[in-house]
């Protein structure tokens, strides 16, 4: 399910600052399964060197028109015409405010400008991802050249915010690495949710025992955090409802945090009113303290453990799935079992009690806290298994899986 594996990509640098971001990218876009090609301006060699961009991604860099080495196997001194024909996309990173300019206007001086204009527009995307100082991204100029390059079809990423190499601070600077990954990665996918709001609830829940000590359990998130991130790429607007998790919110994905299992419950019947789909991943204590205690509760040397009085938390995910909405078939629900044993027994089960269409199952103690995963999909039909992958190739799958049951009503 990498959305990257198999791509060819032509990567090309402008001249700015912002090239050294493009050593990073390059070699995350090889990691992520794509063959890269670089093309360099003039310009981007006083940044950073073609020797470093041939390392990184395997190929030899063009920087020049005159080039007379063959180019993408053809041997015919016309380099601007040859690189872009095999090409999946053009990402041009940095795209600097001279290079926007020269697109809008066809111009073609060099070799980076030549091949954008040469290349098949009907079949070879372009995306820029602009870098330069704020006060040229605000220019009036500038914004223009950023409207027009949208309406002829070019795919303008957005600009970060923060500290610029001339010491001010503001928009204007390129996009991470990790970021121009994810924009990559979701225009690649294939847009199954596009129109959909999807809710996701993810992580633990925490519920005070006194103000230090409370009862929680060993999910880390990354399931549902990859889920959403999944859905985003494939087109929806996604909240996603946190427990106490570290992990850092997916791109283009809004985040409410919450606590306890109440703070949760509060948080998703409020979102699921407006959603598509609800993905309940997330792992809700099944029971509370009736009361926290006001300090802490500490040992007395009697070795008696303080007895607690407990109360059972709400059913999420029962309560959404008996909502009218889902009632109806507006609102599309999927549950998570984590089990210790008998993943397909415990699946079914909860699925039938939980009236809900889907339930996905997995073992707890073989994927908390672990970037992989194995999942059973138990629907009324029966069910599928997911064998052991990525838990971001799972959310894709599994995405992919929601989306197809939606069309079939």
């Amino acid at each position: 399910m990498n959305d990257l594996a198999g791509k060819h990509l032509v990567l090309g640098l402008s001249g700015g600052i912002a090239c050294y971001k493009a050593a990073e990218l390059c070699r995350a876009l090889v990691k992520a399964g794509a063959t890269v090609q670089v093309v360099m301006s003039q310009a981007a060699e006083q940044f950073i060197t073609p020797v470093t961009m041939q390392a990184l991604s395997g190929r030899a860099v063009f920087t020049s028109q005159w080039d007379k080495r063959p180019s993408a196997g053809v041997d015919n001194q016309m380099p601007h015409i040859n690189l872009s024909r095999e090409a999946d996309a053009i990402l041009i990173a940095p795209a600097s405010a001279d290079f926007m300019a020269k697109l809008i206007h066809g111009r073609a001086d060099d070799l980076l400008s030549l091949m954008c204009l040469a290349r098949p527009i009907d079949r070879v995307p372009l995306i820029v991802a602009p870098a330069m100082n704020r006060e040229m991204w605000a220019h009036p100029a500038t914004q223009r050249n950023v409207t027009q390059l949208r309406a002829d079809g070019t795919r303008v990423l957005d600009v970060g915010q923060g500290e610029q190499a001339c010491g001010e601070t503001g928009d204007g600077r390129m996009l991470e690495p990790s970021e121009l990954l994810d924009d990559l990665l979701a225009f690649f996918t294939a847009k199954t949710l596009l129109g959909r709001r999807v809710l996701v609830s993810a992580g633990p829940t925490w519920e005070a025992l006194d103000p230090v000590r409370g009862l929680t359990n060993r999910s880390s998130g990354k399931m549902g955090f990859a889920v959403a991130q999944a859905a985003q790429r494939a087109g929806a607007q996604v909240d996603l409802v946190a427990g106490p998790v570290a992990l850092p919110t997916p791109r283009g994905v809004r985040r409410l945090d919450v606590s306890s299992a109440l703070d949760m419950q509060a948080a998703v019947l409020a979102l699921a009113e407006h959603a598509d789909v609800f993905v309940a991943a997330a792992a809700v204590a099944d029971w509370r303290p009736a009361q926290m205690a006001a300090h802490k509760i500490k040992k007395d040397g009697s070795g008696q453990v303080p007895l607690l009085e407990w109360v059972e938390n709400p059913d999420i995910l029962a309560a959404v799935a008996a909502s009218e909405r889902a009632k109806r078939g507006d609102l599309y629900c999927v549950g998570f079992a984590a089990e210790s044993r008998d993943v397909l027994a415990q699946a079914q089960a909860k699925r039938l009690r939980k009236g809900v269409p889907l339930v996905v199952g997995n073992l707890g103690p073989e994927t908390f806290g672990r970037d992989d995963n194995a999942l059973i999909l138990v629907d009324g039909r029966g069910h599928t298994e997911l064998p052991r992958a990525s838990k971001a190739d799972l959310a894709c799958r599994l995405v992919h899986e929601i989306a197809q049951r939606m069309a079939l009503g």
